[in-house]
């Protein structure tokens, strides 16, 4: 039994009345609407019990919980479910080692126990999730050490072992320490590492990894805003500290000034010259700067002829000569619904609102087009989803006789917080964020315990609600930020 300010959780489960979260979503639009009701119902699908703790895993036929993006995953389905979204953070700090290692997945056995699998990073959507979900159930101090123990472990763990020449940059040692599954520029790596000191006869590995360097800021960062939490002024700069000095690192190894992008580097020292999305990545965990990353997405991410594609965001810049179309699960090119996902968070960190809106219209379409199917992969070229499953290796005979992917978590989660983040309600910490999308008439409420936020819309004009209490009316195309009493604190503009 774990008690959360003064929510008691038994057996992984959150009280009734603040459990009652739900998300009703109602448009004119009737493509739409069927949209994101397909979305809703088959997010669903990938709730599972794990040792009696209701999690959401991956989906798509991925059974497991990866922390690449399960802990991102329960966050963002907390406007949903509670219950499954705190579990989704708790089932990582407690498989955590001794020695501060987190597991990369988790895997629910036939016997129902739980084994945390360390064979690899298996990237780090996790820090400011946890943090979000400690928000949403209470702000137990409890929960807020947990988690704080847990970054430090396994900030202290990356900086103990991920440092093989002692330049400051943290390595990947396998393809699955950054989840980029069969990508080529991996070259030979393996595709797992179990070991505490790197394999010696990879090609490419150590590799001076921009992602796993940002897996350390994110820790730090994190454990700065929690030291703010706590009141402990002292704490909060020393971490800022080691933050600034591991983004300054990640700049002063990897970042082309000449170039404005992130490159990993070899075993040798030698640039990994693929000018890959991981530059997203690194917004996702904070650690470009604010010139790093308006230059980052100037001059790559909005450029037609590298990752602004009819569908944006390929894995690699389709100018690339590295780029590779493959509709089987590979990391080299098509366009990714977990990338999609991560997109939000790391654009609205760095201002870019209306970047998102954009994205998540092309997103919404892409799956319509589709016939409502959430694959994990699509075309940026045609936009087509790769109807292939997880293991596919071999193109031509996952086209013959892989089934079709459907229900992929990422993507389904993807697809309902663009809808959020363009025309519904974020409890973001301690604001509810009103963003008041264009096009149709809609309505949208948020419940969470006994409060209801909600937006009614024409499509030109929108009323804000808490509860039944009008906040005011605005013009559609912007994103009204209130504090939790309603009173408001800025707008942004999502929409041109």
């Amino acid at each position: 039994m774990i008690d959360i300010g003064g929510i008691t959780l038994t057996d992984g489960g959150v009280n009734e009345v603040l459990n009652e979260t739900g998300v009703r979503f109602e448009t004119d639009d009737a493509v739409l609407q069927r949209l994101f009701d397909a979305a809703e119902g088959k997010c669903g699908r990938n709730i599972r019990m794990f040792g009696g703790r209701k999690v959401l895993v991956e989906g798509g036929g991925y059974e497991k919980a990866w922390l690449e993006t399960q802990p991102m995953g329960g966050g963002m389905y907390a406007k949903r479910d509670l219950t499954a979204a705190l579990n989704n953070q708790l089932i990582f700090i407690d498989g955590q080692r001794a020695d501060g290692r987190m597991p990369g997945s988790l895997q629910c056995m036939p016997d129902g126990t739980v084994e945390p699998q360390y064979n690899k990073l298996q990237g780090f959507c996790f820090p400011e999730h946890a943090l979000d979900v400690w928000y949403l159930t209470g702000r137990d101090p409890a929960y807020l050490d947990a988690l704080a123990d847990c970054l430090r472990r396994f900030d202290e763990y990356l900086q103990r072992t991920r440092d093989s020449d002692g330049d400051g940059l943290l390595e990947s040692w396998c393809v699955y320490d950054t989840g980029e599954d069969n990508a080529l520029r991996y070259g030979k790596a393996p595709v797992y590492w179990t070991e505490d000191a790197p394999p010696v006869n990879a090609d490419t590995v150590p590799m001076a990894s921009m992602d796993v360097t940002s897996y350390s800021y994110a820790c730090r960062e994190t454990l700065r805003q929690i030291s703010l939490l706590r009141g402990n002024a002292a704490d909060a700069e020393t971490w800022r500290v080691k933050a600034c000095e591991t983004a300054a690192l990640l700049k002063k190894g990897l970042w082309d000034e000449r170039r404005s992008a992130c490159y990993d580097r070899d075993r040798t020292g030698r640039v990994i010259d693929v000018l890959c999305h991981n530059n997203l990545r690194c917004m996702y965990w904070g650690s470009f700067s604010q010139e790093m990353a308006d230059r980052f997405v100037s001059e790559h991410l909005l450029n037609e002829n590298e990752f602004l594609t009819p569908l944006p965001l390929p894995s690699v810049a389709v100018n690339d000569p590295m780029f590779r179309n493959i509709p089987a699960n590979n990391w080299s090119g098509q366009c990714e619904g977990l990338t999609y996902q991560r997109a939000i968070p790391a654009l609205e960190r760095y201002g870019y609102e209306k970047t998102v809106t954009y994205l998540g219209h092309r997103l919404l379409d892409t799956v319509v087009r589709n016939g409502y199917l959430f694959t994990q992969q699509y075309d940026p070229f045609t936009g087509a989803a790769s109807r292939v499953g997880m293991y596919s290796h071999d193109v031509t005979a996952a086209d013959a006789d892989e089934p079709v992917q459907d229900a992929y978590g990422p993507t389904v989660l993807a697809c309902l917080e663009y809808i959020s983040h363009i025309w519904g309600v974020e409890l973001k910490r301690d604001e509810v964020w009103f963003s008041a999308g264009k096009g149709m008439p809609y309505t949208y409420e948020q419940r969470f315990g006994e409060k209801t936020y909600g937006i009614v819309s024409d499509g030109r004009g929108a009323e804000l609600f808490f509860g039944r209490k009008r906040i005011c009316r605005v013009t559609c195309g912007c994103r009204i930020i209130c504090d939790r009493n309603g009173e408001i604190l800025r707008s942004v503009g999502i929409e041109d």
